[in-house]
């Protein structure tokens, strides 16, 4: 069984080194941009059952128009990268989260707090996590850098792909 899961975030918010951290359990510190998409894949056991993870990492957004709706498609879940030290990303999630149910419809989808590791440099209000899991999304604190949350993120959304409906 393959599930198809979409990175979304604004540029810099650390969705490639989330992909890195999960499927290679790498970490670099030097910014990789993505251009267009980036297909990465992992096979993981959920409840006994073996699942590959598609993971379509989108190049980061700057302006909200500019997300390609034609890779969300066929999208069985969706992750949300937040930076945590910049506020306007959460911003952007939002708004990206609107463009993307336009286009697939109700899927699966977390928000990844990211840069955990740098929560004294948080631009959020300490409020934001409760705020958004009060909003409706499922949220996971995570750092790339020292795998916080990774793991715990990629296999919640991986068994909310794979739950029935």
């Amino acid at each position: 069984m393959q599930k198809k899961i979409c990175m979304l975030g604004a540029f810099a918010a650390g969705k490639t080194s989330l992909v890195r951290r999960f499927v290679h359990t790498l970490f670099d510190e030097r910014y990789h941009t993505t251009v267009g998409v980036k297909i990465d894949r992992k096979r993981v056991e959920i409840d006994g059952k073996p699942v590959t993870l598609l993971l379509w990492d989108l190049a980061g957004e700057d302006t909200y128009q500019t997300v390609r709706t034609s890779y969300l498609r066929g999208s069985s879940g969706l992750i949300f990268v937040v930076d945590g030290t910049r506020r306007v990303t959460l911003d952007q999630a939002q708004v990206l989260r609107q463009v993307a149910e336009d286009t697939v419809g109700s899927v699966p989808s977390v928000v990844a707090l990211n840069k955990s590791a740098l929560v004294k440099e948080w631009d959020l209000d300490a409020r934001a996590p409760s705020d958004l899991a009060g909003a409706g999304w499922k949220v996971f604190e995570t750092s790339a850098k020292t795998g916080e949350g990774v793991e715990e993120a990629f296999l919640w959304i991986g068994r909310e792909t794979i739950r029935p409906r």
